[in-house]
């Protein structure tokens, strides 16, 4: 039998200006692998035998989001070691799974903490945890609450979960949540790519590196609902094409002096270089979606990652050959 021990640590459902500005930095990327709380079992609010206990991710979002949302609620928090990955990513991984739960059962003790018999896990958590075998090796019963911590008062009071507290939902706010960290992320390749092309071949080149990046990491996750396609590489691609169709009209427009087949060149290099790279962003995007599945996505990406570079290749080349050209006074 595995060493249990009965040690808790103390919790409050209050949330600190440095829990606040560690939020921060995570929506940023800044410090994100380092937002880990110890695994273990936490009292909040100094809870009784008889309270609820909840399971969550040893990611500190989630933990905080978990804590705040039961504010006035006292009860125990089982916190997995899911190595500081959020419930869902978690649970798909296998680390918020039925071995590391039963573990952590038994090593806290929780048998001799509490009088019953039940735990409350995050609906998103559901797919690495097999309920009934958490049941034979612990006697503990598992019961998923809602998607949304936020519901978990209204789960209590009730002991049910509506339909509406089972739907995931992914709309704008969750959306734009996502956007600054995948900004942070591309934030010096993009820069390095713009300076290179303007001090090569001028502004507009460089521009267009800058817009191809924010049509993928900006307004692709915006316009998600309304681009009418199911794969995100795809949606990418629209959002990509339509902005390399602004910059092919302006620099046709704008190169009026040019031969022809130049002018064509560089058309076809914004038409080619620009829409990838939106998708490739796009397609990156599907591992921060509930919307996606795994075995859908790894098609996904061997399906259109060569298109992406068989489009980009070309598309750059003929850029950077325009722009030397252009430079050697050609």
């Amino acid at each position: 039998m595995p060493m249990t021990t009965t040690s808790i640590i103390a919790a409050t459902s209050q949330l600190t200006s440095h829990d606040r500005w560690l939020h921060v930095l995570a929506r940023v990327g800044i410090r994100r692998d380092q937002l880990r709380v110890v695994p273990g079992l936490y009292a909040l609010d100094s809870p009784t035998p008889d309270s609820p206990v909840f399971v969550t991710a040893n990611y500190q979002l989630s933990f905080d989001a978990l804590r705040s949302a039961l504010d006035g609620i006292a009860g125990y928090i089982l916190v997995l070691d899911t190595f500081g990955i959020n419930v869902w990513c978690a649970a798909g991984k296998g680390t918020f799974g039925t071995t590391e739960l039963i573990q952590r059962i038994q090593a806290t003790g929780l048998a001799q903490v509490v009088t019953h018999r039940k735990l409350i896990l995050p609906q998103l958590g559901a797919p690495g945890v097999a309920a009934d075998q958490v049941r034979r090796a612990t006697g503990f019963r598992v019961t998923f609450g809602p998607v949304r911590a936020a519901d978990l008062p209204e789960f209590l009071r009730t002991g049910a979960a509506t339909p509406a507290m089972r739907r995931v939902r992914f709309d704008l706010k969750d959306r734009l949540v996502l956007i600054p960290v995948e900004m942070v992320h591309t934030a010096l390749p993009t820069l390095a790519a713009a300076v290179g092309l303007y001090f090569l071949s001028g502004w507009l080149p460089a521009l267009a590196a800058v817009a191809a990046v924010l049509g993928g990491v900006v307004l692709m996750p915006i316009l998600l609902p309304w681009l009418p396609a199911k794969r995100f590489s795809i949606k990418g691609f629209m959002v990509g094409g339509a902005l390399a169709v602004v910059f092919a009209v302006w620099s046709w427009l704008r190169n009026g002096d040019l031969a022809l087949w130049q002018r064509i060149g560089w058309v076809l290099g914004y038409l080619l270089a620009m829409p990838p790279v939106s998708a490739y962003l796009a397609l990156n995007f599907t591992g921060s979606t509930p919307i996606t599945s795994r075995t859908g996505v790894a098609r996904e990406i061997k399906t259109f990652i060569p298109l992406m570079a068989g489009l980009f290749a070309p598309g750059i080349m003929i850029i950077v050959a325009l722009s030397i050209l252009h430079l050697m006074g050609g």
